[in-house]
C-alpha cells in the first residue's frame, strides 16, 4: 500500500529474445500525485515508452518478463490479472499515442471509436454516448464537432487527429493520463496549441499526467517534476527547477546541451552528446553512460566497473552518478552552463 496516487517501485520489463534478455526497464522507481506532471525524457531506447506500455499492463501475457510493483490510487497493478488491469483502461488510465493515425482505426468514424471507449465503461444509449463524444470533440478544439464526429481519421489534419486522441483518452475521465510524444510530428504552432490544450484539461480534470518525450522544450512547458532515464535506468529525478537551473548528470548536461533555444541564433550550432545509446542486450559495465561521458576519467575508474547508485543530492533531487557532488557542482557552473549560455 502507498499513499501516493501512482506509484512506482524498483519495475523492471525484460523481454527474452534470441540475441539475449533486453533489459529495456531496469530498476525504476518513481511517485506522481494526481494534478501533477511528470516529464520522462531520453533518447530513443532509454526505456521511456516501455515504462508507459507497462504502467497500462499492456505487456501483460506477451514475452515481457516484468517484477517490481505499480501502484494507482491503491491498487496494485503487476500482480493484478490482465482482465482486472484491461477494466482499468481507459476509465482510470489513459493513453495519448505518438502516432494516432496509426492508433485510432482508419475503417471507423472518429465519433464511433469514442463512442465505442466510452459504452464500453458506461452503459448508456449508443445517442448518448454520442452527444458526449461531440462535447468531448467540441472541448478538445475541433470545429463544428456535431459534423466532425462523422469523419474518419484520414479527414484530419495531423493537429486535429491529435485533439481526437485526446478527446478519445479523456473520454471516461481518467485520473491517470500517459501521452507518448504527443506532439513529435506536429509544427511548432500546432505543438503549443496541443501542450496549451493539455495542460487545460489536466486542471479540469485534475488528473495526474505523464509526458514522455525526448524534448526538454515540452516538457518545459509542463512538468512539475522530470525523470531523465538512460539505458533503461533512472539516471537523474527533480523538480522541472532542479533538472533545468542545477542539473548534476553528465548526460542531463547533453540533452540540454542538444536543446534549441530561443536565445540563440538560429544558425548556431547545437552541442551534440557523442557516441549513441547503448544497447539494452549489452549494457556497458560499471555506468552505462560511460562510453560516452567525457568525464568518466575522473571517477577513478568507478564509472567503468561500479553501476552507481541513484542518490539524492538535495531535497529530493536524485542523481545517479560516481563524480561527488560538489565536483558535478563545480563543473556545471564554470564549465558546462557558461559554455551553454553563450553556444
Amino acid at each position: 500500500m502507498t499513499e501516493h496516487f501512482l506509484d512506482v517501485k524498483n519495475l523492471q520489463i525484460h523481454f527474452p529474445t534470441d540475441d539475449g534478455l533486453v533489459r529495456s526497464v531496469d530498476g525504476l522507481s518513481f511517485q506522481l500525485e494526481r494534478g501533477k506532471t511528470l516529464g520522462i525524457v531520453g533518447e530513443s531506447g532509454s526505456g521511456k515508452s516501455v515504462t508507459s506500455l507497462g504502467i497500462l499492463g499492456l505487456h501483460k501475457g506477451g514475452r515481457a518478463k516484468i517484477s517490481g510493483e505499480i501502484w494507482l490510487d491503491g491498487e496494485e497493478l503487476v500482480s493484478a490479472g490482465a482482465e482486472h488491469v484491461r477494466k482499468l483502461r481507459g476509465k482510470k488510465m489513459a493513453m495519448i499515442f505518438q502516432d494516432p493515425l496509426s492508433a485510432m482505426h482508419p475503417y471507423y468514424t472518429v465519433g464511433d471509436q469514442i463512442i465505442e471507449a466510452y459504452r464500453i465503461h458506461h452503459k448508456v444509449a449508443k445517442k448518448v454516448a454520442r452527444k458526449h463524444a461531440v462535447d468531448l470533440l467540441g472541448r478538445v478544439g475541433i470545429p463544428q464537432p456535431d459534423k466532425r464526429v462523422d469523419s474518419y481519421p484520414h479527414e484530419f489534419s495531423g493537429g486535429m487527429r491529435q485533439r481526437a486522441m485526446i478527446a478519445m483518452a479523456l473520454s471516461c475521465d481518467p485520473t491517470l493520463l500517459i501521452a507518448d510524444e504527443p506532439t513529435t510530428a506536429l509544427d511548432v504552432t500546432v505543438q503549443a496549441q496541443i501542450l496549451d490544450l493539455m495542460r487545460d484539461l489536466q486542471r479540469d480534470f485534475d488528473a495526474a499526467l505523464i509526458i514522455i518525450t525526448h524534448d526538454l522544450g515540452v516538457v518545459a512547458e509542463l512538468a512539475d517534476d522530470i525523470l531523465v532515464m538512460y539505458g533503461g535506468k533512472a539516471i537523474e529525478y527533480g523538480t522541472a527547477e532542479d533538472i533545468f537551473e542545477r542539473p548534476e548528470h553528465p548526460y542531463t548536461w547533453g540533452l540540454l546541451g542538444s536543446m534549441p533555444r530561443l536565445d540563440r541564433e538560429p544558425t548556431e550550432r547545437l552541442l551534440p552528446i557523442k557516441g549513441s545509446p547503448p544497447s539494452l542486450i549489452n549494457v556497458p559495465a560499471g555506468c552505462a553512460f560511460h562510453p560516452r561521458c567525457v568525464f568518466e576519467g575522473r571517477t577513478g575508474g568507478k564509472a567503468n566497473t561500479e553501476v552507481p547508485e541513484l542518490a539524492e543530492t538535495e531535497g529530493g533531487h536524485l542523481v545517479r552518478c560516481h563524480l561527488p557532488r560538489e565536483e558535478r557542482r563545480a563543473i556545471w557552473a564554470n564549465e558546462i552552463k557558461p559554455n551553454l549560455e553563450s553556444a
